[in-house]
């Protein structure tokens, strides 16, 4: 396993972390995607242990705290071997006040996650989405008091913008606060948006991407392939609508090249697609999940490895998508190109 700073900051992470949305099994929409339970979360963390891994990731709305409440209980008397990650934002209720990054939310939410984590503080807390309802400085103040409290060591954010996490940026080195040291960022090769804007920030800013999602969705395990049909027990059926779209077409274009890659190295598809992700440019961890050992110890087997200068600019190639404005002169023509090289 390797091991990272996440941006530039002193927080050292796996290569590879464990997600634990699959815990819990309570609600509908989050509740939907496992309902791993206390003894067999024991087990899968005795699994990532063993492999190295040190972050553990999960966030207040999956499972409706069910997830957090089952990763604490299942790290008990092992609480110093981990790097613990949860965030916070997303509604949690139909109240005013359940849900946003306002002093009092953050304050409630910290101190709640705290309780079902069943610790005295939080590695990394990142805010889950940007609230537009809520002053930055006021985020942020909060944040560096709750640091300066000893509550959360680190914090990041996930899914913001370029211009949300420039202005949170800023606005924290404007006031003299804690800066954000990590995005959790949706990447994957059937979804390299990431790279256009938030990636060349992340570089210049010295933040971390904790990658999200790198298998797509669930759509790069190997399992989806031309003319076969979802199988049965693929969580796709009832949250593809919830998810990053992706083109069907070149989907399988990419599968087709990781099926051939996975053939010449000798590893699995899902393996391969973990492996890019990994490679890339501030990329600090990525984040894998499983709701059965038996895909834990595949996608465990994503690192310790590396895929050869050919096979990365095959899935490179055929993965690679068009620009959008303002960056598609960048791409294309020289002299923009020359002003604007790409992260490498």
């Amino acid at each position: 396993m390797e091991y990272r700073r996440v941006g530039q900051s002193g927080l050292v992470v796996s290569e590879l972390g464990f997600g634990a949305a699959t815990f819990g099994g309570r609600g509908d929409f989050f509740g939907a995607w496992g309902a791993t339970d206390v003894t067999e979360a024991r087990t899968m963390i005795d699994m990532c242990l063993d492999a190295g891994v040190t972050l553990f990731d999960t966030a207040d709305v999956y499972s409706d705290g069910a997830s957090e409440e089952v990763l604490g209980a299942a790290l008990q008397g092992r609480r110093e071997r981990v790097v613990l990650s949860t965030k916070a934002a997303l509604p949690t209720g139909d109240g005013p006040a359940d849900y946003g990054t306002s002093r009092s939310r953050l304050v409630t939410a910290v101190d709640a996650a705290l309780r079902r984590l069943n610790t005295d503080h939080i590695d990394l807390f990142q805010l889950h989405a940007f609230d537009a309802a809520t002053p930055v400085d006021e985020v942020v103040d909060t944040l560096d008091e709750l640091v300066r409290i000893g509550k959360i060591r680190y914090t990041g954010v996930s899914n913001f913008s370029g211009w949300q996490l420039m202005k949170s940026l800023s606005a924290a080195d404007h006031r003299l606060r804690v800066r954000h040291v990590a995005h959790q960022v949706y990447y994957s090769l059937v979804g390299r948006d990431y790279e256009w804007e938030l990636m060349p920030l992340a570089h210049d800013q010295g933040v971390g991407a904790i990658v999200w999602s790198p298998l797509g969705w669930g759509r790069l395990t190997g399992r989806i392939r031309r003319d076969t049909p979802l199988p049965a027990t693929s969580r796709l059926h009832t949250t593809a609508h919830a998810g990053p779209p992706v083109d069907t077409d070149r989907l399988y274009a990419i599968v087709d090249v990781l099926d051939e890659i996975a053939e010449d190295t000798g590893r699995t598809v899902p393996q391969v697609a973990l492996n890019w992700v990994a490679g890339r440019p501030t990329v600090s961890s990525v984040i894998v999940g499983a709701r059965t050992p038996e895909q834990l110890r595949d996608n465990l087997a994503a690192t310790g490895w590396r895929l050869s200068d050919e096979h990365v600019s095959r899935l490179d190639e055929v993965s690679a998508s068009d620009a959008p404005y303002p960056y598609f002169p960048y791409r294309r023509q020289e002299g923009f190109a020359r002003l604007n090289p790409p992260v490498v």
